[in-house]
């Protein structure tokens, strides 16, 4: 079977190289200097981008955001307990990096709504999204007939819902069938069922 050129951008990014000279650290040296949420001209995983939906067409918008690597910083305590009573270390959020990113990206533009992202890169401190954005209310949305699902009331801040690919998957809800039973259509919802 032949492959096509999206296969072949797809399997660069399995194992990015990342020795000193190659381009994606002469990126990440970069991408450390600029600030964070900054828009791009076009996505740098062409194949990724379209499988999430993409489109290069008005009212899409590519921007690249980064966030903090590691567990939550928590302020140490004064009073006097054995440190590995103090509770400031190996405390992760219940939420991944990149559903973080996502909603900082969403809050930053907010007349936009976040269709999905996909990671770029790392450093070692911080790791890098490419989050595509769609403005629901342009003309060239709202007559796609393939977008303009996300021109409905019920989309409205779905990032925030955890409605897009990776806000899904930190609700478990890449999953079906047995060991699934109690997460549709969310595990509060099942939580409250039975009151």
């Amino acid at each position: 079977m032949v492959k096509s050129m999206y296969d072949y951008v797809g399997n660069q990014w399995k194992k990015p190289d990342i020795s000193y000279k190659s381009p994606q650290q002469q990126r990440l040296i970069q991408w450390r200097k600029e600030e964070n949420f900054v828009r791009v001209d076009k996505p740098l995983r062409i194949d990724r981008a379209r499988s999430l939906g993409y489109k290069a067409k008005q009212g899409y918008i590519v921007v690249r955001s980064y966030v903090r690597r590691g567990g939550l910083r928590k302020p140490t305590i004064k009073g006097g307990r054995k440190p590995s009573a103090k509770g400031i270390t190996k405390i992760t959020a219940a939420k991944s990096i990149q559903r973080i990113a996502e909603e900082r990206t969403a809050k930053r533009y907010p007349n936009m709504e976040v269709l999905n992202s996909y990671w770029v890169g790392e450093d070692g401190k911080h790791h890098y999204y490419e989050v595509i954005l769609v403005d629901p209310v342009h003309p060239a949305v709202m007559n796609d007939p393939k977008i303009n699902w996300i021109t409905s009331t019920s989309n409205k801040r779905r990032v925030l819902r955890g409605k897009t690919s990776a806000g899904q998957k930190g609700r478990g809800l890449m999953y079906k069938g047995r060991g699934a039973e109690k997460i549709r259509p969310s595990i509060r919802a099942n939580l409250n069922r039975g009151k």
